[in-house]
């Protein structure tokens, strides 16, 4: 079996043989791979009419904000984007009455965004489903491959600062 990137390093071996193009193999397979997930996940949420990153928002919000929520700082450290990116995206879920935002009773300068009923019904609702989807674009590969992949992932991510947020 072959794929793009084995004709793209096949190529780049036959034109330039003093270049070792073999990182092309991981990094480039990763990056289409990380395209046709988009792809996929971009169609199953149009689905339920949200976008993969408002399912990220609210599922971070269900799995860790409780009742109080998250301040919008926590958020980006998830989320990794900029300030002005998840006021965006809280300003949008509030308009779709997914979120809300609540002052923090200790320090009025800190706003808090928790989910809605609604936004708490639809993660809940989509969960499952989205779970279902992930093992239908996994399905190539069995239980043992999926570990050892996922733990090669990790390593590699960890190499690179991808750590444990605060």
């Amino acid at each position: 079996m072959a794929d793009a990137v084995d004709l793209f390093t096949q190529h780049w071996n036959r034109e330039r043989p003093d270049v070792d193009v073999s990182p092309m193999a991981v990094i480039g397979r990763v990056q289409r791979l990380s395209r046709l997930f988009e792809q996929e996940l971009k169609r199953f949420f149009s689905e339920f009419g949200m976008e993969f990153w408002e399912f990220d928002v609210l599922a971070t919000l269900r799995r860790s904000g409780g009742d109080e929520g998250l301040t919008a700082g926590a958020l980006i450290k998830v989320a990794m984007v900029t300030s002005g990116a998840i006021t965006n995206r809280i300003d949008r879920l509030v308009a779709k009455n997914w979120v809300e935002r609540l002052p923090c009773p200790e320090d009025r300068r800190v706003i808090r965004v928790r989910l809605t009923p609604e936004g708490r019904k639809m993660i809940d609702d989509v969960l499952p489903k989205h779970m279902d989807n992930e093992q239908r674009i996994l399905a190539a590969l069995d239980l043992p491959a999926r570990e050892q992949l996922a733990g090669l992932l990790r390593t590699l991510a960890e190499s690179l600062g991808d750590g444990v947020p605060d």
